[in-house]
């Protein structure tokens, strides 16, 4: 496969929100629905040393002509 065949991807990250004892403090479920209406599909967590949820990592196909 060329490099201009290549699916070339763009990044989002989520941000969980947290409440003073740094632990998850809601759902985030309406900020995840929207981005799956934008077509952003969720891949990964990134966690903090020793715990707890630092960013939600999502990814969707880019559009051609747009800067990554």
């Amino acid at each position: 496969m060329s490099e201009s065949e290549a699916t070339r991807w763009e990044y989002e990250t989520l941000r969980p929100p947290r409440d003073e004892t740094l632990k998850e403090a809601e759902d985030p479920k309406a900020e995840l629905n929207r981005l799956g209406a934008e077509g952003w599909e969720f891949v990964e967590t990134i966690d903090y040393e020793g715990g707890g949820t630092k960013y939600l990592v999502f990814k969707r196909p880019a559009q051609s002509g747009e800067p990554v």
